[in-house]
């Protein structure tokens, strides 16, 4: 039985510096993005003092961009939605900081509650939608930046209170 650990047979990898990958200042993984996301998010400091809400509008503001990416702050209040779209060649990181929002898909609806996170795939056709009462707050990664956000006819599966009795 051999007892030598992996530190023994390596060594320690921190004395060989040409080992280690360099740290990369911007995300290019999904699950960077994702972490890019979580962090903004964790940083209230940063992005709270830049909300606004309308009323006529959805409220929206680019807070950061990076190599082929851009990060996006947007506002809903109660009945605001985004309609049936795609991002066109993007993907994207959709993080909820703020109340309550509803995601709809040709498969159904998501409810996503603050802290919640979606990531889709260029193609991906959905709504946004806040149908609570109270205004909500959302950040969304968009790798490329988003260049077209092509509208869809509405194609959701039907909800409840889409039902007509017969």
């Amino acid at each position: 039985m051999n007892s030598d650990s992996d530190l023994q047979i390596a060594g320690d990898i921190l004395e060989v510096q040409h080992l280690l990958q360099p740290a990369r200042k911007h995300p290019s993984t999904v699950a960077e993005f994702v972490g890019l996301a979580r962090t903004i998010a964790a940083d209230r400091e940063q992005w709270a003092p830049l909300v606004r809400y309308d009323a006529t509008t959805r409220w929206y503001h680019r807070l950061r961009t990076g190599p082929g990416y851009e990060v996006w702050l947007l506002s809903w209040v109660p009945g605001q939605g985004s309609g049936m779209h795609d991002h066109g060649l993007s993907s994207g990181v959709l993080t909820v900081l703020e109340g309550k929002l509803t995601e709809r898909t040709e498969r159904g609806s998501r409810s996503l509650d603050s802290g919640a996170q979606r990531v889709f795939a260029p193609g991906y056709v959905h709504e946004v939608v806040n149908d609570s009462l109270e205004p909500a707050v959302s950040l969304h990664v968009y790798y490329p930046g988003l260049t077209e956000m092509p509208m869809h006819a509405a194609q959701c599966a039907p909800t409840a209170a889409d039902v007509v009795p017969a």
